[in-house]
């Protein structure tokens, strides 16, 4: 169907070739243009692949070339975690097929370094996985990039709804191959489940590793910080494991893989992330220290063993807790699980081994003392003002009595603050309130008064009459500053500068 062009939607159980199944026929179609050019411009993007996680992306890029080792084409991995000089390289190199991850193709698509406008083939792989991960925005941006003419293919291990209806929205008339039922182990998996205390788990799982002298174990954890933990623990009981999950960065990740796959480390714990995909030849031995909330999440742990036509053992711990969950499992398989109770490993057992010591307190820091007893707690006295006691802060900060008037300082501030309500500045910055202003203006009308019946000089310069007429007392009775009166004798003439009185 993939060599003929037509839309393919394929659903198969995980471990039976459905990277192969559509590798193989995608570079059957490319390599009619391939060629050996070294100019980018005779090597564009003209397949592109998407998987949801990073490990899955560099797994298919793989077997990508590995399959066309003897085609003269090109391909690059690009995925997140890591630095983007690389895969920019490679990229400007040009490139034939790309396999990506949404969300680090979408970054280069806006640093307009990857041109997507001459894709012919597009592969969803794992595409149910990319759902529950939150990718179908993702996948909808992609799809607008890419030209209305192309072949899509869709490939996953499951095949719900929600898939149907993503691929009714771009494939065209596609072709649906089932080659097994939904939600089906592979036969080649034999499943146990060990009863066991929750508390008691990380005991049973190096009890299993030791006793069975088990090489290469895949355990799953339902967190981060568990798969963490547990691979501690089981370091420090003589077992070599390493963790994997979203928190560590990519080349810890490749790493720890890498090592797990040589043999280097017996035990790599890992979440849901490596389940989907993940390809470990002859993997014998899966865990399920966590059981998965999701049934569906069963079928894709497990079946990272009994690939390929090679047996493998999926073993679930179950506590009480989780025998719920196990239950949902057996429905949506339509099987049971044998359980098998591993002696002295039974629930309500008391463990032989000592209690790990809790957390060491940190360097110069004292441990913490047993809470004594609390008292018995006495009525408290009715405190007493002491007599040498200050009033409060607040208290100080304001004058005595009201006739108390602030300081020189003060008046400065206040000054800056600007006019208060009803008042106004003078010309030296000053404040002039309103009873002054109505002083002031009361001398200036006395003053224009004076000065009309006693004029000092004529403009002529001429004398002043002889006669003089008695001037009336000043009624301005209030205590001005020095500047007021300077301020008054100046209206006044200048010859009577005021005596205090005035």
């Amino acid at each position: 169907m993939v060599l003929a062009g037509r839309d393919l939607l394929g659903a198969a159980q995980t471990g039976t070739g459905k990277t192969a199944g559509f590798t193989l026929p995608l570079l059957q179609r490319l390599a009619v243009k391939a060629n050996a050019s070294h100019s980018p411009a005779r090597h564009p993007v003209r397949a592109l692949i998407v998987t949801p996680t990073r490990e899955l992306a560099m797994q298919v890029e793989e077997s990508v070339r590995e399959y066309g080792k003897y085609i003269n084409f090109r391909s690059a991995c690009i995925y997140g975690g890591v630095g983007m000089q690389s895969q920019l390289d490679a990229l400007r190199r040009g490139v034939d097929v790309v396999v990506a991850t949404p969300g680090r193709l979408l970054d280069h698509v806006q640093q307009k370094t990857v041109d997507l406008r001459q894709v012919e083939i597009l592969v969803l792989d794992e595409a149910d996985r990319m759902l529950d991960m939150g990718f179908i925005h993702d996948i909808r941006k992609i799809l607008a990039l890419l030209p209305a003419v192309r072949q899509n293919l869709l490939f996953s291990a499951t095949f719900p709804e929600e898939i149907r209806k993503l691929a009714a929205a771009f494939m065209k008339d596609p072709v649906t191959v089932e080659v097994a039922r939904r939600n089906t182990p592979a036969e080649l998996v034999g499943q146990v489940a060990h009863p066991v205390a929750a508390d008691r788990k990380r005991e049973l799982l190096a009890h299993l590793v030791k006793s069975n002298d088990w090489k290469q174990v895949l355990v799953f954890c339902r967190t981060k910080h568990g798969a963490n933990r547990l691979a501690q623990q089981l370091e420090r009981s003589g077992i070599g494991a390493d963790a994997i999950h979203g928190n560590k960065s990519q080349n810890a990740r490749t790493r720890a893989l890498e090592q797990f796959k040589e043999g280097n480390v017996r035990v790599l714990v890992a979440t849901d992330i490596a389940a989907r995909g993940l390809d470990i030849e002859a993997l014998p031995h899966v865990v399920n220290y966590d059981m998965p909330h999701v049934a569906e999440d069963y079928v894709h742990r497990i079946g990272r063993t009994g690939r390929a036509g090679i047996e493998g053992e999926a073993v679930s711990l179950v506590s009480p807790e989780e025998r719920p969950l196990l239950a949902a499992i057996e429905r949506l398989m339509n099987r049971k699980v044998e359980q098998r109770v591993i002696e002295g490993f039974q629930v309500g057992s008391v463990s032989p081994e000592p209690r790990e010591p809790g957390p060491q307190p940190r360097r110069g820091q004292q441990p913490r003392r047993e809470r004594q007893p609390r008292r018995e707690q006495q009525p408290r006295r009715e405190q007493q003002p002491r007599r040498d006691s200050q009033p409060p802060r607040h208290a100080r900060s304001q004058p005595r009595n009201a006739s108390q008037q602030p300081r020189r300082g003060e008046q400065q501030r206040r000054g800056q603050q600007g006019p208060r309500p009803g008042g106004r500045r003078n010309g030296n910055g000053g404040y002039v309130s309103p009873e002054l202003e109505a002083q002031l203006r009361e001398g200036r009308q006395r003053a224009r008064e004076d000065a009309a019946q006693h004029p000092a000089e004529r403009h002529n310069h001429e004398p002043a009459p002889a006669q003089k007429q008695p001037r009336p007392a000043p009624t301005v009775t209030h205590r001005a500053s020095r500047g007021l009166r300077r301020v008054l004798g100046s209206l006044l003439g200048g010859g009577d500068k005021g005596d205090g009185n005035n």
